[in-house]
């Protein structure tokens, strides 16, 4: 299905007319989709989001979606309201329950604020956000299904993000790589966002408190298209059963190959941008490449994921290497 979508897609030069009846008449819509990368991104023009998508529309957004991986719909000029109700049409949202409640919309749960900005002469818990390599979410049970994020205020330049695809990083493993990922568990580890402890005391406790460390297979098989890519990224503490050495060796090799330059995409903002990513097959990092003193602000809504792939860490007693050392010297 999927490939036949690209093909048809792709021999249209990703130009789609929709010619639908509205309750005023006949009125022709136009939709372009033209593609930003090789890796992923892809430009989609032609719709206002502010609008109710009728079942064509969606349907062609989703494919597309599928297809590109992240999707930048520019000039969106949208409220919270109608963010949250675009966002609906590819999910369930996420209930918000690992983040720190003064993080939110406060008037709108369903909604993280990502922000820079100094209220009330305290930095927002969110101010250096997304500074390392990751998927959403991961520190939970269930990593989001994906997210939309609308750009509120940027600083004139700087502050970009990068996307890398996570189906090419794993395909264009080695066999015998790929096959020693078949059945390795990582460990999330939500301490590791870079930059958290530069947050107040009362986020960092909260984000503790709610997200102990996680287990997730290192191998994903995509619901819709059935690829397999990787999910490891920078916080990750290391693989189960590897000592730390190990692990280490092996998670800087896997994650300096994600983000190698043919498998990202790079977005520069611009206001009103709303740009969605599936969060099943990607990962990202928001460049802290700007002037701090200039705002950057942006509304996001995750997709709650399908189903939960993780489970609680339990610390073991001893380190196994200690363990070991032990054991040797009292037979000795």
């Amino acid at each position: 299905m999927l490939d036949s979508y690209c093909q048809t897609i792709d021999s249209r030069l990703c130009f789609i007319n929709n010619t639908r009846q509205k309750t005023d008449g006949w009125k022709l819509s136009q939709i372009e989709i033209v593609p930003l990368g090789f890796a992923a991104g892809a430009e989609v023009t032609g719709l206002d989001l502010r609008q109710p998508l009728d079942a064509a529309d969606l349907a062609l957004i989703k494919q597309a979606w599928l297809k590109h991986l992240v999707l930048v719909f520019p000039g969106q000029d949208l409220s919270p309201e109608a963010q949250i109700a675009f966002s609906r049409n590819f999910g369930f949202l996420d209930p918000q329950e690992s983040q720190a409640p003064t993080t939110l919309h406060p008037d709108h749960r369903e909604i993280l604020v990502l922000s820079n900005k100094v209220v009330n002469g305290k930095k927002s818990g969110t101010h250096n956000s997304g500074r390392n390599w990751h998927t959403d979410l991961t520190y939970t049970p269930r990593p989001a299904k994906g997210a939309i994020l609308h750009c509120k205020e940027k600083p004139p330049v700087g502050g970009d993000t990068m996307w890398a695809n996570l189906y090419l990083a794993y395909e264009t493993l080695s066999p015998r790589i790929q096959q020693l990922l078949e059945g390795l568990e990582a460990i999330h580890d939500v301490t590791l966002i870079r930059g958290l402890e530069q947050r107040s005391p009362d986020v960092i406790a909260e984000m503790k408190r709610r997200n102990p460390p996680m287990i997730h297979p290192v191998i994903r098989v995509h619901p819709e298209t059935k690829r397999k890519s990787y999910l490891v990224g920078q916080r990750v503490r290391g693989f189960v059963g590897m000592g730390d050495d190990e692990s280490r060796h092996l998670l800087d090799m896997l994650n300096e190959h994600a983000t190698s330059p043919e498998f990202v995409f790079r977005h520069r903002w611009q206001l009103g941008d709303v740009v969605m990513w599936d969060n099943r097959c990607t990962s990202h990092v928001a460049l802290g490449d700007f002037d701090q003193t200039q705002p950057r602000v942006m509304f996001r809504c995750s997709l709650e994921g399908e189903q939960e792939t993780g489970r609680l860490f339990e610390r073991p007693q001893a380190d196994d290497r200690a363990a070991m050392v032990q054991a040797v010297a009292a037979v000795s």
